[in-house]
């Protein structure tokens, strides 16, 4: 067994155009006094990372580390996460999806596609640069309009959607691999790879590439109302990400999982600041520690209640608390002796 890493925080949600959240060296500052060892850096904002340049230039890469290291923090690792929704969208979805590209690729899903997963690769590039053997991403999604079958899918729709898919990722996987970087999906609704029967799938049609990992986030599996403890018995083998981030569901007789088209705080099934819902942290970190994982537990801050700050400040201490120190020894060691063959015949009633 080995010790998870943390706490960690994930930027994103954070980064603002006022200080201290404003650059690299303001937010990574004002995470360290507030408790964190680390930060998940993402990859599309240029306020913290030039995810292009960090790819062409490994002098860039050790001034980025320069910046977060005199902050007395490290680098957990890069999410990819509105780089990898772009390289595969469903048309429906395109208008919404453009926002996360840039001016020249709005109306131009193809172009738009190509770059995103150029843009991949250089992330992928990066993060070998910064020493990294991860990143975060989403799969995108052709299929995920069809989740309910009504109408019913057509024969072979879900077989070809995902032969899609792996036509488009592999690509980018085979180019990790050469890296020594894998890419970890966080499994979530919108995405075609959402829980973990998506997830094989996605295995079988990649013919199980040794890239294809996970970022393993409870709160989508509370939503979807998934068993999130025994996920990890099932994937542990795959995960090599963590967000720490909590969720609740309380279904009524109005609406449930789909929400009814509600704003966030009026949903049944809604994300919430860590330990104000229903996630049962002490099992997941002791499933993760008995699994042997130990890459970084990152705090993703969503909740439609608390503030970002006071999430954060509560999030690192939480962490703390539930991080488990391994044990080196059996706690009935004490009993055990030097191995006698003799003497273990003789229980066996053995001559």
């Amino acid at each position: 067994m080995k010790t998870i890493k943390g706490p960690a925080i994930f930027l994103a949600q954070f980064l603002g155009d006022e200080a201290p959240f404003n650059n690299l060296k303001n937010i990574c500052e004002w995470v360290a006094k507030i408790g964190y060892k680390a930060v998940q850096i993402p990859a599309w904002d240029q306020r913290v990372i030039d995810i292009e340049k960090a790819a062409e230039s490994k002098t860039y890469c050790d001034e980025i580390k320069g910046i977060v290291s005199e902050a007395g923090l490290e680098i957990s690792e890069l999410s990819t996460h509105l780089l990898g929704q772009l390289v595969a969208s469903h048309p429906a979805y395109d208008t919404m999806f453009d926002a996360f590209a840039p001016d020249a690729l709005h109306n131009d899903p193809a172009a738009r596609s190509e770059w995103a997963i150029k843009q991949m690769k250089a992330a992928a590039q990066a993060s070998q640069h910064l020493g990294l053997d991860v990143m975060g991403s989403f799969s995108g999604s052709l299929l995920f309009h069809t989740m309910y079958p009504w109408p019913q899918r057509p024969a072979g729709l879900v077989e070809a959607g995902f032969k899609e898919l792996a036509n488009r990722w592999v690509p980018i996987l085979d180019h990790c691999k050469d890296l020594g970087v894998a890419v970890c999906y966080e499994l979530h609704p919108g995405e075609d790879l959402h829980d973990g029967v998506t997830f094989e799938r996605f295995l079988e049609v990649t013919n199980q590439h040794s890239s294809a990992k996970i970022l393993y986030d409870p709160s989508h599996f509370v939503l979807q109302q998934m068993d999130y403890i025994q996920f990890i018995d099932f994937y542990h083998e795959f995960i090599r990400m963590f967000h720490v981030k909590d969720a609740e569901f309380r279904p009524n007789g109005k609406s449930g999982v789909y929400g009814g088209y509600q704003d966030w705080i009026d949903r049944p099934g809604r994300f919430r600041s860590l330990g104000d819902g229903q996630v049962d942290f002490k099992q997941i970190f002791s499933k993760l520690s008995q699994y042997g994982y130990d890459g970084w537990a990152v705090l993703e801050w969503e909740c439609c209640i608390k503030s970002p700050e006071q999430g954060a400040r509560e999030g690192a201490p939480f962490i703390v608390d539930h991080i488990i120190e391994v044990t080196q020894k059996a706690f009935d060691d004490f009993a055990g002796g030097a191995i006698d063959q003799k003497k273990l015949n003789q229980i066996l009633g053995l001559k």
